[in-house]
């Protein structure tokens, strides 16, 4: 028996102007009417409110909610899509999801493979009014939430691999890379909020653990249904051309450097994926380090995929059915 609930939570993107450069045609695998990148929202308000009701009901306790260009900032109104929020606008939904009973947390992704949201800023990255440009948005969106606990500032993918379809390459590496991550992790504390950022950098850059900031809180990712094998070096290995097999033993060190993390599973390419994700967690990482679990679908929140948000929503019913007794239904075939 589990006598402490982990807390399971579900990221959810107003905006979705970040999978790829905006000038990139490619459309899969989103579909032939889903292109990556939008100058409108693709937020559905109806499937938004039942998604959000739902993950309340199943009892969730968290929601990441994926900013970028979907509001219309007052600092820079210009990087708005059509149909973006109201600044006003965002405080009542993050009300009602309080209301809900669920903390409302902030993301933003300052990686330069996910940063198309920002106009035509992407591409000056590091440069000066880059810096104001960052400042300023952090600074809102920490207003705007009202002294979030956590900011998601992203940090994911950051690789020639990732960007090898765009036309303009923008890549940091070793102390710009850790320039820039200490800038805006300097930025969120100052807002009064604690940095947060996805852990694969460590995948390829094994002093990761020796650099990084204990005060960030770590999310690695591993998304297929495996959760088996050895360790034997330690850390997990690279592979050409995509994400080893064992990237869930990143997990494993985050926990031996003592880095506080929240574990990410996802509907991406297994339904049992994030309940497999919790039970790895709770069999093998001190409770003490491990923040909560975060569930991803990295889709839109549009029509045609709420079965897929419905998904989504089962597993985190099944994975706290399984933080509660300690086992967990089937899931569906």
């Amino acid at each position: 028996m589990v006598e402490e609930q982990i807390p399971l939570g579900l990221l959810l993107h107003l905006s979705t102007n970040f999978w790829n450069d905006a000038e990139v045609p490619v459309t899969e695998p989103w579909g032939p009417d889903e292109p990556f990148h939008s100058p409108r929202l693709r937020c559905d308000d109806s499937l938004w409110a039942s998604v959000t009701q739902g993950l309340a009901d199943v009892g969730g306790c968290f929601v990441v909610v994926d900013l970028g260009d979907g509001v219309r900032y007052d600092s820079h109104p210009e990087i708005a899509v059509e149909g973006a929020w109201s600044t006003g606008r965002l405080r009542d939904e993050l009300a009602r999801l309080r209301d809900l009973g669920l903390e409302p947390l902030p993301k933003l992704n300052f990686s330069t493979s996910h940063d198309a949201w920002m106009g035509e800023m992407a591409r000056r990255v590091s440069t000066p009014e880059y810096y104001r440009f960052c400042e300023d948005l952090i600074a809102e969106v920490a207003d705007l939430f009202d002294g979030p606990r956590l900011f998601h500032i992203g940090m994911d993918e950051e690789t020639l691999q990732h960007q090898r379809t765009y036309p303009h390459v923008v890549l940091r590496q070793f102390s710009l890379w850790w320039n820039d991550l200490d800038f805006y992790v300097d930025r969120v504390e100052t807002a009064g909020a604690r940095a947060w950022m996805w852990s694969d950098y460590a995948w390829h850059h094994p002093d990761f653990f020796a650099r990084v900031s204990p005060r960030i809180v770590q999310s690695n990712w591993h998304y297929a249904p495996n959760f088996h094998g050895g360790r034997e070096d330690g850390r997990p290995h690279e592979i050409a051309g995509g994400i080893h097999p064992e990237s869930y033993l990143t997990y494993l060190d985050l926990a031996d450097a003592g880095l506080d993390q929240i574990p990410t599973g996802s509907t991406w390419s297994d339904l049992t994926n994030f309940e497999e994700t919790v039970r790895f967690c709770q069999d093998r990482i001190d409770p003490a380090t491990v923040l909560g679990c975060l569930q991803t679908t990295w889709k839109n929140l549009l029509p045609q995929y709420a079965e897929v948000h419905d998904a989504s929503l089962a597993a985190i019913r099944r994975a706290i059915d399984l933080t509660v007794t300690g086992r967990t239904a089937p899931a569906p075939g």
